[in-house]
């Protein structure tokens, strides 16, 4: 279940990266100060791991994936987090798959979660409050559904700066 201490791997240190689908759909639903998205995978390589050489195999690893669309219709709970689950999950489960075959180094959300992570999930709440949040609060913009087109790489400066885009790698692998 996620929690965000830093005892389990938390926060986030200057210079982590990840790799993130941005739901643009869902952005105004999202409470959480930052971008509706579905990780693919957090953390990713240090930035400083990031060369061209690591950019141009993500980019052959992403670009044969086809984009795919999916549905979000459900608003599930953690303790302490609100989210919406993903219909069909399975595309994002194989993006995660196929990064982590490459970088088997990447272990999803520092391990805190076992080797495989989260399941796929769109956050929009998290934090205090959040147990007691209205699920109707959400469910009034369902169902949201969205083309999957690209995977974004992003990078922090560290605790409390935000995430920034680096690059965005498109999905055009044959359908």
């Amino acid at each position: 279940m996620p929690t965000t201490n830093e005892a389990d791997g938390w926060p986030d240190t200057p210079g982590d990266t990840a790799l993130t689908i941005h739901v643009p759909e869902a952005d105004p639903l999202v409470r959480t100060g930052s971008r509706a998205h579905v990780t693919v995978l957090y953390p990713f390589l240090p930035v400083s791991r990031i060369t061209p050489d690591t950019e141009a195999a993500l980019r052959a690893l992403l670009t044969a994936i086809p984009p795919f669309t999916c549905t979000f219709s459900e608003v599930r709970r953690w303790p302490g987090v609100l989210y919406l689950h993903p219909s069909p999950a399975d595309p994002f489960r194989t993006l995660t798959k196929s990064v982590r075959e490459r970088w088997p180094e990447a272990v999803p959300y520092r391990g805190v979660f076992g080797d495989e992570g989260l399941d796929p999930h769109l956050t929009l709440a998290s934090g205090e409050g959040t147990d007691t949040l209205p699920t109707t609060t959400f469910t009034h913009a369902l169902p949201l559904h969205a083309k999957i087109r690209s995977v974004r790489l992003i990078i922090t400066d560290g605790p409390g700066t935000g995430w920034r885009d680096a690059a965005d790698y498109p999905l055009t692998g044959p359908c």
